[in-house]
């Protein structure tokens, strides 16, 4: 009898391993994946040794995995919880390993006041109640990070020159929930719609650029753009190149696959 169990449970074994041959999985190890370039989760991926295939935005890497071009993709969990599974633009792809947790902020220059200014902003919205409202228009009211600051002191610098150019030049990419074009062309999004409200509250147009996100050190130094709001993950590369505001969303990175048939 001892036998014959022994037999069963290697059979059952062998079974096993047919079927997930059989369902096509993959040693993550050997695939490959599509990550923006300069983005957090390419930085996980090369951390892990993975093979890479570096595309302008995340939201491209899902088209490659869509297409079959490659293996996986690794995104913004937000952006996953708007772009992938049923009901969405990409219904057939869905969401595995979180391989980090991590914080969104906006960044300025460096040693730009701008940053205290926008955190001032965060913070009267907050206590408001309007940031929450805005966030959960797109869904992201569950990320939001509570928000206090002091109050902003005026003074000589991007503030005051914003001011009297006219014009706040904001940098994004194409990056659902946060900045994205609505069906009228007009940009929208969390990120869209409070980079508006700061723009008000300065008295100046508010301008959205698309960046190459590998340059957007490179663009607000060259005065480009005036500050870089696009879900962008507080990286240690990222908090000593720029003047950063405070976290305002948690995130994750994750690796979305085509989902099992």
């Amino acid at each position: 009898m001892k036998k014959m169990i022994k037999i069963l449970s290697l059979m059952l074994v062998l079974t096993m391993c047919l079927a997930l041959a059989a369902c096509g999985a993959k040693d993550p190890d050997k695939m490959v994946y599509a990550v923006e370039s300069g983005s957090a989760g390419e930085a996980a991926a090369l951390e892990k040794g993975w093979e890479t295939v570096g595309v302008d935005t995340q939201a491209k890497a899902l088209m490659e995995v869509a297409a079959g071009t490659s293996d996986a993709a690794i995104i913004d969990l937000l952006m996953a919880g708007a772009m992938i599974g049923e009901g969405t633009s990409y219904p057939d792809l869905v969401y595995t390993d979180k391989l980090t947790t991590e914080e969104y902020g906006v960044g300025c220059r460096k040693g730009s006041d701008l940053a205290a200014y926008i955190n001032a902003v965060f913070a009267e919205t907050y206590a408001s109640g309007k940031m929450q409202e805005i966030a959960k228009i797109y869904g992201v009211q569950e990320s939001l990070l509570e928000q206090s600051a002091p109050e902003f002191v005026p003074g000589d610098g991007d503030v005051a020159y914003i001011q009297e150019k006219g014009e706040l030049i904001v940098g994004i990419t194409n990056f659902a929930p946060m900045d994205f074009p609505g069906d009228d062309g007009e940009w929208i999004g969390f990120d869209a719609d409070m980079a508006r409200i700061v723009a008000e509250k300065l008295g100046v147009e508010c301008v959205f650029v698309e960046i190459e996100w590998g340059n957007k050190i490179m663009e607000l130094d060259a005065k480009s753009i005036d500050v870089v709001w696009n879900g962008m993950t507080l990286t240690s590369e990222v908090t000593s190149a720029m003047e950063c505001t405070n976290a305002y969303c948690n995130n994750a990175q994750v690796v979305v696959v085509p989902a099992e048939k």
